[in-house]
C-alpha cells in the first residue's frame, strides 16, 4: 500500500532529479542542436565533475566540505570545458563535424576520459560530505536540506543558460547557427568558434551536474553511464535538439523515474524509461515536442 509519506518522499527524490537530469540533457541536447553532434563522452563529463568535487573536498583542501563544494563549482566546470575545447580542436574539427565520425570519436573520448581517471584515481567509488547538512521537516519525515539546495542551483543554471542563449550575442550567434550554418558564415558568424563554445558550454553543464551530486552518489570512474542514458532518453523524447522540449522531458522523465525507484524499485523505472522510448521512436519519431520552438 502507497502511504501519503512514501508518495511525498517519492515526489522530492524525483523532483532533485528531474532538477539535475535537465542541467544534464540539457548539455546533450544543446550540443546536437546546434553541431548535429551526438556526444557518447557526455555522461564521462558528469564524472569528471564529480571526480573534481571529491579532489576539492578530500585532497587538495582537507578543509570545510563548504569551502571545497565552492571551489569546485568554480573549478570543474572551467576544467572540463577546457577538455571539451581541447576535443573540439584536435578531433571533432579534423574529422568536420561528420555525423558518424562523430560517434565514434566522442566514444572513444569516453574511453580516454574514463581510463585516465581509472589510472590517476582509482577504481574505488569514493563519498563526499554534503557542504550543508540540516533536514527540512515535513508532516511525516525530515528531508535532506543538501538535496534541496540541489535542485535550487540546478534550476538557477538552468535559468542562467536560458539567459545566455535568448539575451547575449553569442547566443544568437548559436541560434544562427542552429537554424543554418552556412548562410550564419556568410553573415560572419564564427561557425567553428561557435561550435567550440557549445561543445564547451554542454561539457560545462554536465561537469556542474556532477558537483551537484557527488553528495548524494558519490564519486566513481565508471558513473557515467547513467547521466548518458538517462539524458539521451530525455533527448529523444524532447526531440532532438529541441531544448524546450527536453526540459519538458526532463521534468516528466525525472519525476517519474524518481518516484518509481522510490516507489516499487529502481529496475523497473529503467524499463519503464525504456519503453517509452521505444514507443516515441514508433509513434512520434520527431520526438513528443517535435514542431515547438527551440
Amino acid at each position: 500500500m502507497i502511504t501519503g509519506s512514501a508518495l511525498l518522499l517519492a515526489l522530492l527524490e524525483g523532483s532533485v532529479g528531474a532538477a539535475v537530469l535537465a542541467l544534464t540533457a540539457l548539455g546533450l541536447s544543446l550540443v546536437f542542436g546546434v553541431m548535429r553532434v551526438i556526444n557518447i563522452a557526455h555522461g564521462e563529463f558528469v564524472m569528471l565533475g564529480a571526480v573534481v568535487a571529491w579532489w576539492c573536498s578530500a585532497d587538495l583542501l582537507g578543509a570545510h566540505p563548504l569551502l571545497g563544494f565552492a571551489v569546485a563549482l568554480a573549478v570543474a566546470p572551467r576544467i572540463v570545458g577546457a577538455i571539451a575545447i581541447a576535443s573540439d580542436w584536435l578531433v571533432l574539427r579534423r574529422i568536420n563535424y561528420d555525423p558518424e565520425r562523430t560517434i565514434v570519436a566522442t566514444m572513444g573520448l569516453l574511453y580516454i576520459i574514463q581510463q585516465g581517471v581509472l589510472m590517476v584515481y582509482g577504481p574505488d567509488a569514493r563519498p563526499l560530505e554534503p557542504p550543508i547538512y540540516f533536514r527540512v521537516q515535513f508532516p511525516w519525515f525530515g528531508y535532506s536540506g543538501y538535496k534541496l539546495i540541489v535542485a535550487g542551483l540546478a534550476l538557477l543554471l538552468l535559468g542562467a543558460t536560458w539567459l545566455l542563449l535568448s539575451k547575449s550575442r553569442i547566443g544568437l550567434y548559436m541560434r544562427a547557427t542552429q537554424l543554418d550554418s552556412e548562410t550564419a558564415q556568410a553573415f560572419g558568424v564564427p561557425v567553428k568558434r561557435v561550435y567550440a563554445t557549445v561543445f564547451a558550454l554542454g561539457a560545462m553543464l554536465a561537469a556542474l551536474s556532477g558537483v551537484l551530486i557527488a553528495p548524494i552518489r558519490g564519486a566513481h570512474y565508471l558513473m557515467g553511464a547513467d547521466p548518458l542514458l538517462l539524458s539521451f532518453i530525455v533527448v529523444i523524447v524532447g526531440g532532438l535538439g529541441n531544448l524546450r522540449g527536453t526540459l519538458l522531458a526532463a521534468a516528466c522523465i525525472g519525476i517519474g523515474e524518481g518516484m518509481i525507484s522510490v516507489l516499487f524499485s529502481p529496475t523497473l523505472s529503467k524499463i519503464i524509461a525504456t519503453l517509452l522510448v521505444a514507443a516515441v521512436l514508433v509513434w512520434k519519431p520527431g520526438g513528443l515536442a517535435r514542431g515547438a520552438a527551440t
